[in-house]
């Protein structure tokens, strides 16, 4: 059984409530525009990082992650990407993906809308997760969290961080290099 937290299009701003809220999870699965290198450094000495890029990300990360992952977790293949579109309106790299072989769990970012749909036609669990950074047209910074156990998943979690407009302490904080920010 393992416990993942979900996460995507952080942009180069990590909130400190990701830590709190994904403080129980096993690993952290980060669908793509990282946005800078500390986020990634942050996330994968707080947990394993597992993370695609995205079409924002530079060299550095594409260097590290790569565009499209597929891996096993517990008895479910995933597929990881960050331009993934959406239930039956796919890009034609994964429309070739699924019918290669269809996973169990498809994962995307970029739209910055948070999404968890069964796709019927290609029997695909799509997740989203929203945007998690400050950088978007989004209205509130949003994760997910769930539960993979065998080929189950259970406890889907989606989480709300808070409005996407930082406060004005948030801003002098983050102005000042970080420090005080976070809390609830």
């Amino acid at each position: 059984m393992k416990r993942i937290g979900l996460i995507s299009d952080t942009h180069g701003y990590l909130d400190e409530k990701v830590f709190k809220y994904f403080a129980e999870c096993d690993e952290i699965w980060h669908a793509g525009d990282i946005g800078n290198i500390e986020v990634a450094d942050q996330l994968a000495a707080f947990k394993p990082l597992k993370a695609v890029y995205g079409n924002i990300d530079g060299m550095p990360h594409r260097t590290m992650f790569p565009e499209t992952m597929r891996f096993k977790c517990e008895e479910m293949e995933i597929m990881m990407t960050h331009i993934g579109g959406r239930p039956y309106v796919y890009p034609p790299a994964v429309r070739a993906a699924f019918k290669e072989k269809s996973p169990d769990i498809f994962i995307c970012g970029h739209s910055h809308i948070l999404r968890v749909e069964f796709d019927k036609r290609q029997k695909v669990l799509y997740l989203n997760p929203g945007a998690a950074g400050i950088h978007g047209f989004h209205k509130v910074k949003t994760l997910l969290r769930f539960t993979i156990d065998g080929k189950k998943i259970s406890n889907m979690e989606a989480i709300e961080l808070g409005p996407r407009a930082l406060s004005k302490a948030e801003k002098e904080a983050l102005l000042r290099g970080g420090e005080e920010m976070g809390g609830d």
